[in-house]
């Protein structure tokens, strides 16, 4: 009977802590929540109702409020806003390149574009950004072990590999494997209510890719954007775009951690950087620190 009951108590345990983990998720992904209920929205009024003006247009005054309302009410700082709109003009340059090339398209007409890319798409890597900014807070995340040289020569090569592999070598598969090896060692640390957990970066890295393919295949259903293939009628993305979002996240990883190394989160080179220990200990404590890290 102990031991029932104690299995029984157990199994609790993991429900609730999956309970906490799934909603502190669907908490993460407010942005991206946002942005599916505008493009669900639009879908519908205007399969139904004749509208004077161009859906992404209205896509994109609607997403400039949702980036308003979340900085005015404090869900994203004025440091992490800076990060967020860098990699939203990385994520702008990068369609305007892809739709040149015809790896995909914007079937939608709309007066606020560049390159026939509406603007508003740069707000959808936006949302990859404000998604890891608000896991780094609402998971009280911790990056141990973190090696910044080659973890950013990486993901500057991902991002560069995108562009160039419409004529060069596509390097995605050694990029990869680079990626695993750089990030041999490092650990990201998180709690869910009072228990901590951890997981390997490169584990992090694919897991949000995963998610990622299928936020994909949501948005071009939702008719967002798509692909050759999807012209006739909508079809899965491929699978193949899986690996692509998971290499992508390590720039928008790198462009936060930029951040969020200045408010004491990240351990790089097996040693927690200075002025995290400075946050908390007294004056003194701190002098100490420093000195010894000299």
């Amino acid at each position: 009977m102990a031991t029932g009951r104690a299995s029984t108590q157990r199994l609790a345990q993991v429900i609730r802590w999956l309970w906490r983990f799934g909603w502190t998720q669907v908490q993460c992904c407010a942005f991206a929540a946002a942005i599916f209920v505008g493009l669900a929205a639009t879908v519908l009024i205007w399969r139904v109702v004749e509208v004077p003006v161009a859906r992404y247009d209205v896509l994109l005054a609607y997403v400039l409020v949702v980036q308003v309302v979340f900085v005015a009410t404090r869900l994203e700082t004025g440091r992490e806003l800076l990060v967020i709109c860098c990699f939203h003009l990385l994520g702008l340059a990068l369609e305007m390149w892809k739709t040149h090339v015809g790896s995909w398209s914007y079937p939608d007409p709309g007066l606020f574009t560049v390159m026939g890319v509406p603007l508003f798409s740069g707000f959808m890597y936006a949302a990859v950004g404000s998604y890891i900014c608000q896991a780094f807070r609402r998971f009280d995340l911790r990056i141990d072990g973190f090696r910044w040289l080659p973890q950013v020569l990486l993901a500057a090569g991902v991002y560069l590999n995108f562009f160039t592999n419409a004529f060069a070598l596509d390097l995605r598969v050694f990029l990869a494997i680079g990626i695993v090896v750089a990030s041999g060692g490092t650990w990201v640390r998180f709690r869910v209510g009072e228990r901590g957990s951890s997981m390997p970066l490169a584990v992090a890295f694919v897991l949000i890719g995963g998610f990622l393919w299928v936020a994909e295949n949501l948005a071009t259903l939702f008719g967002a954007w798509q692909y050759p293939y999807q012209a006739g009628a909508w079809t899965m993305v491929h699978v193949n775009k899986f690996g692509s979002w998971a290499l992508l996240v390590t720039l928008s990883f790198v462009l936060v951690a930029a951040v969020k190394a200045r408010e004491g989160v990240i351990v790089a080179a097996g040693r927690r950087l200075v002025h995290e220990v400075e946050a908390v200990a007294p004056p003194q404590s701190a002098e100490l620190a420093r000195s010894r890290s000299t």
